[in-house]
């Protein structure tokens, strides 16, 4: 008999859907840094996926969802992000108030009223940091195509397809510069020894630690 998927579980479903896009392998440590809690608490958590077939653990591979963990994380991963765009575009709210918000709502919602707020939306491609929604057309090819910032080099410029980290000081940070998803930006200098990158964008220049700069993830364009 399937269990019920509790909100608990959604969490971490969700934290190994987003840490699999990292392009590292997803390990207990990781996962329990992540998550803010103890490695004990993830062991205990990483049981109870495999006993519901939704994740399996080995070596080297690390964790790994099942098909219906698959499904299971996408599914919550496209209500958060339709939840953000919801209170961005119709309720008027900042980038930086959304990602806690939406961790409230995305629990509690049918596939009837998901469906709703899609078509209210007029079925957006991504959320207000820039992430592909789930169920979108070439969703999980965008995931993958952008590349940090901070990898780009003297002279070469690209579109700034999203914020790697929903934090909101972060955010806050990168709005006052200008620094928001489909914005054109091109690196002018970059200091020696990795210090800061000069970009410019909309006409002006502004300089960027090597820590903010591996967060706003560009595609050439």
């Amino acid at each position: 008999m399937t269990k019920a998927i509790t909100s608990a579980i959604e969490e971490y479903l969700e934290a190994i859907y987003k840490m699999s896009l990292e392009r590292k392998p997803v390990i207990a440590a990781r996962l329990a840094e992540r998550m803010g809690v103890s490695p004990p608490t993830v062991a205990d958590m990483l049981r109870r996926l495999d006993e519901n077939g939704l994740a399996h653990t080995s070596r080297p591979e690390g964790i790994r969802l099942t098909r219906r963990g698959q499904e299971a994380a996408e599914s919550l991963v496209r209500r958060h992000r339709l939840w953000e765009r919801f209170l961005t575009d119709v309720l008027g709210m900042d980038w930086d108030e959304v990602h806690e918000e939406a961790c409230k709502l995305e629990h509690a919602m049918s596939p009837h009223v998901e469906e709703k707020l899609a078509d209210i939306l007029g079925h957006p491609d991504t959320c207000p940091h820039g992430f592909p929604i789930p169920g979108t057309k070439g969703a999980k090819k965008r995931e993958k195509e952008a590349i940090p910032l901070s990898r780009l080099k003297v002279g070469e410029e690209g579109v700034i397809e999203r914020v790697a980290e929903e934090e909101p000081h972060l955010l806050q940070y990168l709005a006052t510069l200008g620094l928001f998803p489909n914005a054109r930006i091109k690196v002018k200098e970059i200091a020696p020894f990795k210090g800061p990158l000069l970009v410019r964008v909309a006409g002006s220049q502004y300089a960027l630690g090597q820590e903010v700069a591996s967060k706003v993830m560009v595609k050439g364009r």
